[in-house]
């Protein structure tokens, strides 16, 4: 740890007193913020088990107490929208789309629209990515199929744009979230 580092001798004889004492000055800031911080990550934990809301939502994978918190504070009503699609596209995660002549050509994700949402649900859907990489994504679903034929950043915006239709129909529904069963080959 950086604190006992400081208190080797050999960093006392070659640092100066003044910059032990900046350090440990800093350290102490350092230790109070985190303390801080776990308290604030406390009260969004009891925020969210408290909030109907909150609740529902977390039971997507990937969407955790501070996602949910933030999906029922700055989300306008699920209503406002025709569709999921309408909500992705809200929150920046779908394709841009260039089409002529009856041809249909999908480009990058939009990246326009709530910022904030966005992050938080490409975080927690690269959080499910990740642990679908490492342990192996359940036989025949949508992300076992999506990771063996596309880049891994890809299926991580792929999966966070899903998320947010999920999102979506568990807010207009006002229902718990449901695993999809993968079909049997």
């Amino acid at each position: 740890m950086l604190a006992d580092l400081i208190e080797e001798e050999e960093m006392v004889n070659s640092l100066p007193g003044a910059a032990r004492a900046m350090f440990r000055v800093m350290l102490d800031l350092l230790t109070g913020l985190s303390s801080k911080i776990a308290d604030l990550d406390k009260e969004i934990a009891r925020r969210a088990r408290e909030d109907e809301v909150s609740r529902r939502l977390m039971t997507v994978p990937g969407i955790g107490p501070i996602s949910a918190t933030a999906i029922a504070a700055l989300a306008p009503p699920a209503e406002t929208f025709a569709k999921g699609r309408d909500f992705a596209a809200w929150l920046g995660l779908t394709p841009l789309q260039r089409s002529t002549g009856g041809k249909q050509k999908l480009g990058a994700t939009s990246k326009m629209g709530e910022r904030t949402l966005r992050r938080l649900l490409i975080i927690g859907s690269s959080a499910v990515v990740k642990q679908a990489s490492k342990r192996g994504a359940p036989r025949g679903s949508w992300l076992e199929q999506m990771l063996a034929r596309k880049p891994r950043m890809l299926v991580t915006v792929a999966l966070a744009n899903k998320m947010a239709r999920i999102v979506w129909a568990l807010l207009v529904k006002q229902e718990n979230y449901r695993a999809p069963v993968p079909a049997k080959a």
